[in-house]
């Protein structure tokens, strides 16, 4: 799904982020992204997503290099991304009014994609992600977490085959992060989606991740890879498996920074 070929990567003026390195993702892997802040994590994530491109090497999905966003590649970040003169409503079906100008031209929407069923494909997101009740609410109106779920429905309506995620649930409070974590993990099992997040949280890295890539210092050439059987079961944080990985990967993030 996801192939990483040489990479090199630095901003105009700034130091090396990447260097030389690779890594692959397959088809309907989960996988979490941890280190500390300014490690590149959040870079990473947008060359995935075609919004930065290499200095050097090459970024591949489904067999294509990138360059430009592809039209099956979600994007969840951290503070929403919500238009707050929209409403509810309106923000979830911006992705779907902004095929339909364009049409299934492969470019901005898949060549495959069916236009004309904005109601039909919204509908469901809407009640899936309980927002039934604030769907004429503007983003200041509602809390955090349907902000937050708003952003995960504006995304799956577009039907995503690679879903990317900054920290989405890093300025919530603690029921609600878990509350859409499990959801998430929920989503993931139904959808055989490829999903790729980004994280400081070790813990939220141990949820959500089924294998945890982990990035020290800068430039990255190579980082190791973590393991995590059992993420895909929502009770899995109350394991003691949960707790040795949380452990396993305390001890990794030491040895890279």
């Amino acid at each position: 799904m996801i192939e990483v070929e040489s990479l090199t990567f630095a901003y105009p003026g700034g130091p090396t982020v990447f260097e030389g390195f690779s890594w692959r993702v397959a088809a309907g892997e989960s996988w979490a992204v941890l280190g500390p802040s300014g490690c590149g994590k959040t870079t990473l994530l947008y060359l995935l997503a075609g919004l930065r491109f290499p200095t050097a090497g090459q970024v591949r999905v489904a067999g294509r290099a990138l360059d430009r966003p592809r039209p099956r590649t979600g994007l969840i970040l951290q503070d929403y991304g919500l238009l707050p003169w929209a409403t509810v409503r309106e923000n979830i079906s911006l992705g779907l009014r902004v095929r339909g100008f364009y049409g299934p031209d492969g470019r901005h929407a898949p060549a495959d994609d069916v236009p004309g069923l904005l109601e039909v494909r919204l509908e469901p997101w809407i009640d899936r992600m309980g927002l039934r009740h604030v769907i004429d609410h503007y983003p200041a109106q509602v809390s955090g977490g349907q902000r937050q779920r708003a952003a995960i429905a504006r995304t799956l309506v577009l039907d995503p085959d690679l879903l990317l995620m900054d920290e989405p649930f890093a300025s919530l409070d603690a029921p609600t992060r878990e509350s859409l974590q499990n959801l998430t993990l929920q989503l993931r099992a139904e959808r055989s989606l490829t999903t790729v997040l980004v994280t400081h949280t070790i813990e939220e890295a141990a949820v959500l991740g089924q294998r945890i890539l982990v990035l020290g210092r800068p430039p990255t050439r190579a980082a190791p890879v973590i393991d995590n059987p059992g993420s895909e079961r929502a009770e899995f944080r109350t394991t003691a498996a949960f707790h040795d990985r949380c452990q396993q990967l305390r001890r990794a993030l030491e040895a890279v920074t």
